[in-house]
């Protein structure tokens, strides 16, 4: 039989080659699951809007001999996506199209965040991706699946598997000179969790609003606004945050970055971490530090994390985003202990903890020293880079300045003012195929044409902020020349 004389001949016209064409994989398939690819071929066809509503479907007498399967499959066919409201019949009447389903998109977006090939991206905040330890998180994934018992597969504590924060205790405490108790640990799926989680439970004992490092991280209103809190920005100073504006802002829980400041990429001195606590305790308040790059220091130790120092008014987050990927979505919140069984609730009722397998194959990463050794692979790829970048803009941008300790994924380059303004200068480098953030994109308040968090307005002198940690040496030389070549 042709398409053209195809099922349910005139009366199924609407349908006609159509329908003959959806249908005949369907009808070939193996007899045991002929009759199930039936019915998700039909599904398939009106969900896409290829069976649009309205449709009369051919009778399925002349379905069936047109396809060469029996009746009593296309009636059970029939049958079954009348009941689930794709079709509609009535006795005498034939079988349509239903009304209620609307075709469903053709496919499904990505809107993660993408930079074209030929662009070179500057911008902070991602590692390099190409070196995730593949092989050895292959390895540890087959050894937790060997060993791990059929009960851990359930419901996990909220706080985390015990394994993993035992791991994250040692670690942590070798590292960054945390004090780490792992009953006070709880696994996250990032920063961006522990900070939401924080500052839920401190809404709910009366915070309202919570100090920002100004400039800062752009991320932390919006996560705070979903708890009910607003945000203050706080102005830094060469030291860290400004201590006068602190205590005037009356609030009783502040955000900081004190081993390297994101941006600016100044370390808070021991003067000011000091001063900091001491705020924290005179307000009856709590600090939440965000450890996240401290590993990456490259003139000398890292200093160890500010929850060292006070452990009950410092909560301590960190993740494996800049160490492995941040796909992996894995961190960590350590937190006082007055605020812990909060914590732990908040996260259980959130999400009912962190999946099992991932906790297991980190521990496992953690505990046979894969962790350690991946981190010494990124700081020397890194370091290598940040020099890199130091010597291209010596070479292209002579007179500028490189600020902010040697650490981390980002630098900032303070350019002379013959490349400025700043506005003109980056609509350039944009067009040259550059992708850049000026430090003032990174501040929070202050008046317009003003001084903004420390951060000069912008003028005739061009501050950059410039990632460095995704990109091979050669495309950091490459982008720092079609900078200047713009310019």
């Amino acid at each position: 039989m042709t398409p053209s004389t195809g099922p349910g001949g005139p009366a199924g016209s609407a349908v006609g080659s159509a329908a003959w064409e959806l249908l005949l994989p369907a009808a070939s398939a193996p007899a045991r699951t002929r009759g199930r690819a039936l019915q998700e071929a039909l599904r398939d066809a009106v969900r896409s809007g290829r069976l649009t509503p309205g449709t009369r479907l051919p009778s399925s007498r002349d379905l069936a001999a047109d396809l060469e399967v029996s009746r009593g499959l296309v009636t059970e066919a029939y049958e079954q996506l009348t009941a689930e409201g794709y079709l509609r019949s009535g006795r005498g009447a034939g079988t349509w199209v239903g009304d209620a389903v609307r075709a469903a998109r053709p496919r499904a977006r990505d809107l993660a965040p993408r930079s074209p090939a030929d662009r070179v991206d500057f911008v902070p905040g991602t590692p390099d991706l190409s070196l995730f330890p593949r092989s050895a998180w292959a390895a540890a994934q087959r050894g937790v699946l060997t060993e791990l018992p059929h009960e851990s597969l359930g419901y996990p504590d909220p706080r985390g598997l015990p394994r993993l924060r035992t791991a994250l205790a040692e670690l942590l405490a070798r590292r960054r000179g945390v004090v780490a108790d792992p009953e006070r640990i709880v696994v996250v799926s990032g920063v961006a969790q522990a900070t939401a989680l924080l500052a839920s439970v401190l809404h709910a004992h009366g915070m309202r609003t919570a100090g920002v490092e100004d400039p800062g991280s752009p991320q932390h209103h919006d996560l705070y606004a979903s708890a009910g809190l607003g945000t203050a920005p706080i102005p830094l100073d060469d030291e860290g945050l400004a201590p006068g504006p602190l205590y005037a802002s009356g609030v009783r829980v502040v955000v900081t970055t004190p081993a390297h400041q994101f941006p600016t990429g100044i370390a808070y001195s021991a003067r000011r971490r000091a001063e900091l606590l001491e705020w924290a305790r005179s307000v009856d308040g709590i600090v939440l530090e965000d450890d996240y790059d401290g590993d990456f220091r490259y003139d000398r130790a890292p200093v160890g994390a500010l929850q060292g120092l006070d452990p009950e008014r410092v909560a301590y987050t960190g993740s494996v985003s800049k160490s492995l990927a941040p796909g992996l979505r894995l961190g960590w919140l350590l937190v006082p202990d007055w605020l812990a069984d909060d914590v732990v609730e908040r996260k259980r009722t959130t999400d009912l903890g962190h999946p099992t397998l991932d906790q297991a194959v980190f521990a496992r990463f953690v505990e046979r020293g894969d962790y350690d050794r991946r981190l010494r692979v990124c700081q020397r790829a890194y370091r290598e880079r940040r020099d890199a970048l130091v010597a291209a803009l010596a070479e292209h941008f002579p007179g500028s300045r490189v600020t902010g300790i040697a650490a981390g994924l980002h630098a900032i380059a303070t350019l002379p003012e013959r490349y400025g303004p700043e506005e003109g200068f980056l609509a350039r480098v944009v067009e040259a195929g550059v992708a850049v953030r000026p430090l003032t994109a990174y501040a929070h308040g202050g008046a317009a044409g003003g001084p903004v968090g420390g951060v000069p307005a912008p003028g005739k002198e061009v501050r950059l902020v410039l990632g460095y940690a995704h990109l091979t040496p050669g495309r950091i030389r490459a982008g720092v020349e079609r900078m200047a070549g713009a310019v």
